[in-house]
């Protein structure tokens, strides 16, 4: 890291993307874990495949800031992000904005792109137009009375002026949160959703989308809540990094169908908060709707939020990922919240004795 950069003891959200041959990663800093008027984003750039870093732009707007997005699209750098509220035991999302990095090496002033309540979750180009993933009605959800949330889709010519995919209906889902979506190389697009309930359930959906019209989307309910759902390819077969519930065989659900579906969220939540966690891999089965748990990356506690590149020589992918102390693995994910959080990176590789679609860190 740059010597000049004070990091505080929370570093979490973050994204990476290679950009006229560079590597840019973007990453949140703050006191905690929790909402912060003291948080920022900074963005670095490495020459060196990520050996050194050099400090590009720091974002401090007074209030929290969360969910870095690098978009490298059309010659062009994009970021997005999303401002939050100052008070640590609330989440306050407000709203989304970009900001593009010029030919001469200076970043214009952030934008605002959408109205309150959205937290921008991906952006990537699909076809000839950028695609992005948001979800509305989250400032509730850890309230006693959560409103249903709603994912929306959202396009753009041209990164900044955006507007729903279907004017008519924006929301693509409903009762999800994080969405990440990837495009296969038949056209099709799979997604995962993370569900918090009770509105649409408990736990994940993975879905097949043949086109982005909602009355195409094929879906199927796992009880697994794939936290910060990541999705890339590998070999042209989609792959998910999220986080995993280690206990209750990875259940987020946990079948606790006798009580009212508002005490039943806050049952899953409790014990979610109370057990510990991993970055894990899946790979996705976009006909079946199917994810299978490959491998753990190095982590504990508070942990997965991922971005990745291909690494130089185009054979494997460069993860990164934030995570409480890695030997901590008996940490419950509250745990993790309250203690320091540090970025990792790790290479994975396709593994020559897999099926083809297979990979290993």
């Amino acid at each position: 890291m740059p010597p000049e950069l004070e990091l505080g003891r929370s570093n979490n959200n973050l994204d990476v993307v290679r950009h006229d041959g560079r590597l840019w990663l973007g990453l949140r800093t703050a006191p905690t874990h929790y909402a912060s008027a003291e948080a920022r984003l900074e963005v670095l750039v490495s020459d060196d495949e990520g050996a050194s870093w050099v400090r590009d732009r720091t974002i401090a707007m007074g209030r929290d800031v969360r969910e870095p997005r690098f978009v490298s699209w059309q010659g062009r750098l994009l970021l997005y992000w999303f401002t939050a509220g100052t008070k640590g035991t609330r989440f306050q999302p407000d709203v989304i904005w970009v900001s593009e990095r010029g030919a001469d090496g200076a970043w214009d002033e952030p934008e605002a792109i959408s109205p309150p309540d959205c937290v921008v979750w991906r952006v990537r180009p699909v076809d000839d137009q950028l695609c992005m993933t948001r979800y509305r009605g989250a400032g509730s959800l850890f309230t006693a009375h959560p409103v249903p949330l709603t994912v929306e889709l959202w396009v753009s010519g041209d990164g900044r002026r955006w507007v729903p995919a279907d004017p008519v209906h924006p929301a693509v889902h409903d009762g999800g949160a994080e969405a990440d979506f990837v495009q296969l190389p038949d056209g099709r697009v799979t997604a995962v959703v993370r569900k918090e309930g009770p509105e649409g359930g408990w736990g994940s959906d993975i879905v097949l989308a043949p086109h982005f019209d909602r009355t195409t989307w094929i879906t199927r309910h796992d009880p697994r809540k794939f936290d910060s759902p990541y999705l890339f390819l590998d070999q042209g077969v989609p792959h998910l990094i999220a986080r995993r519930q280690v206990a209750f065989r990875g259940r987020y659900d946990l079948g606790l169908s006798w009580l009212p579906d508002g005490v039943r969220t806050k049952a899953n939540q409790l014990a979610y908060w109370l057990t510990p966690k991993r970055t894990a891999l899946y790979r996705i089965d976009p006909d079946a709707l199917t994810a299978t748990w490959l491998a753990d990356l190095p982590s504990a506690g508070d942990t997965a939020f991922v971005g990745s590149v291909a690494t130089a020589d185009g054979q494997g992918h460069l993860v990164f990922n934030y995570s409480s102390p890695v030997e901590r693995r008996w940490w419950p994910w509250f745990v993790g919240q309250l203690c320091p959080t540090h970025v990792y990176s790790v290479e994975l590789r396709p593994d020559p004795g897999g099926d083809g679609g297979s990979t290993s860190s």
